[in-house]
């Protein structure tokens, strides 16, 4: 006795597919990236021993503005605050699309 298997439209794909079709793929994209970037520029500002009172001041802002900056959660943040705050550390912003 042969049983047919109901093939799920799901298996085979992989999960950008998924997010593709759930309509989500741009907002988690974005969450990603913002999250790697959180990692980055407080991995560098532990490295150099900056807290986040002296990168505001470094950056001519706020605390609430690095506090945003550093929160892997929200997506945003501008590019130029990306860019004053690398400036801030001594490093700088590389931007690029990918295929």
């Amino acid at each position: 006795m042969t049983t047919k298997r109901k093939t799920h439209p799901r298996i085979g794909s992989n999960f950008e597919d998924f997010l593709r079709d759930e309509g989500r793929l741009e907002e988690a994209t974005a969450v990603a990236i913002k999250r790697v970037l959180a990692w980055e520029i407080q991995r560098a500002m532990d490295s150099a021993g900056v807290s986040q009172a002296e990168m505001a001041r470094r950056m001519k802002t706020s605390r609430a503005v690095v506090r945003r900056l550093l929160d892997d959660s929200d997506p945003s943040v501008t590019l130029a605050t990306i860019s004053r705050a690398a400036l801030a550390l001594g490093k700088q912003v590389r931007l690029k699309l990918a295929a």
